[in-house]
């Protein structure tokens, strides 16, 4: 069941009514709906202790599955109508790179993220999409066929276990995500394709107008950017890629799902640059009132499909969610528990903690940090190195004390 939503004097009637329970991904987007992802995972899960910073990969959904199903449990509640198999970083070459050692498969862990992920989306109105990434393979110069051959074998967990459509998300190189959207299109499911980039463009200078045209030539139809960078980096990056799409006479649904942290003072490589990357990110945290403003910038551009990544939590979500109720027409589950725009407020004991309850204190507050020590920007490391680049180079064994040493020695040169 979803809720409808009548606004009037800037307040609403919840009404129960019934969902569109067959519609696909494209259905939905075509009919000019509201589709809203749902948020980050890794870095969530991360710091509840079920994913490791570094290797970052989702065997949690075999070792921990009750952590994974109540964050999807969540971002449903928020107001996600899709839910995105937890299979970041889940390719084989990645679950043994650098020492990883685990006792399952990468089989196994796709498997599973997808059982989780659709248990979830049963539960609402939403779509089960199965994701995969950029490859240690692809950084270490392996061929087209060999980088493909992973991706494939992603893939066919996901036919397997029918989802509704294909993501191909989280790529520095616009050649990589090409290679990925071809091998998912033979899946025979509607493909979406993700780039990590921001207004520069890839890694390798090529301009979001172009990658988004040879992406949809590859064949997806949904294209965006998501991680990497924060919301209006994002959304202006979509909008670079929409006017490319339209002036090669192309079309697609847009999607986007960024970072939930400021990154102005980001490089093209965007957020792991910084030296706050990852485990003193939460100063640069946007609140529930900057995703409003994100999302209505995102909807008026023309973006469709809009959710987040790295630091998105469930209440980030609900911000979205309750943005766009006017035009969805329905408020989600979780905004039972928020009063709109602080309303929830009124009934707070202290007086002046109740005269909060506004749009406009909420809308124009500039939120302190609380650290008088520290800078509101810093300057992100740029080593400069990407795919061909030796420190690229992946393998299976652990980093040695050597190689550690050199980066340490390397760092304070910078």
């Amino acid at each position: 069941m979803i809720h409808s939503i009548v606004w009037l004097k800037h307040e609403c009637t919840v009404q129960t009514v019934e969902g569109r329970r067959n519609w696909g991904i494209l259905e939905r987007l075509n009919a000019g709906e509201v589709v809203i992802g749902d948020g980050g995972f890794v870095i969530a899960l991360e710091k509840r202790g079920y994913v490791k910073a570094g290797p970052w990969t989702p065997e949690a959904t075999v070792t921990h599955p009750e952590a994974v199903r109540q964050l999807h449990r969540e971002f449903l509640r928020a107001g996600a109508n899709v839910m995105q198999t937890f299979t970041f970083y889940a390719s084989d070459d990645k679950l043994e790179n650098r020492g990883q050692s685990l006792k399952y498969t990468g089989a196994q862990i796709n498997e599973a993220a997808c059982d989780l992920a659709k248990e979830v989306a049963s539960e609402g109105d939403a779509l089960v999409a199965g994701g995969v990434c950029q490859t240690p393979s692809y950084l270490s110069c392996k061929s087209e066929t060999e980088v493909k051959a992973i991706f494939k074998k992603q893939m066919e967990v996901f036919i397997k276990k029918n989802v509704d459509f294909l993501i191909a998300e989280y790529f520095e190189h616009v050649e990589e995500a090409e290679w990925a959207v071809q091998v998912l299109k033979t899946g025979g499911k509607p493909v979406a394709a993700s780039m990590c980039i921001g207004p520069e463009g890839d890694m390798h200078g090529v301009s979001p107008a172009e990658c988004a045209v040879r992406l949809v030539k590859a064949g997806a139809q949904i294209i965006g950017v998501n991680c990497h960078f924060d919301p209006m980096t994002c959304v202006q990056a979509v909008k670079m890629m929409k006017a490319g799409v339209e002036k090669a006479g192309l079309k697609a649904h847009y999607m986007v799902q960024p970072l939930a942290y400021h990154t102005p003072d980001c490089n093209c490589q965007g957020f792991i640059d910084l030296p706050e990357f990852p485990f003193g990110l939460e100063p640069r945290i946007l609140t529930r009132w900057d995703m409003h403003k994100y999302a209505r910038e995102a909807y008026n551009v023309g973006i469709r499909y809009i959710g987040g990544c790295c630091g998105f939590e469930p209440y980030h979500i609900r911000a979205v969610a309750e943005e766009l109720a006017p035009e969805r027409g329905f408020l989600p589950d979780a905004s039972e528990k928020h009063g709109n725009w602080g309303a929830g407020l009124e009934m707070h004991t202290k007086p002046w903690v109740r005269a909060r309850a506004r749009r406009d204190y909420w809308e124009n507050l500039k939120p302190a940090s609380g650290r008088p020590q520290c800078p509101s920007l810093s300057t992100p490391d740029g080593w400069g190195v990407t795919k061909g680049h030796n420190d690229l180079m992946q393998q299976k064994e652990a980093t040695s004390q050597d190689q550690l040493k050199q980066l340490f020695d390397r760092s304070k040169s910078h």
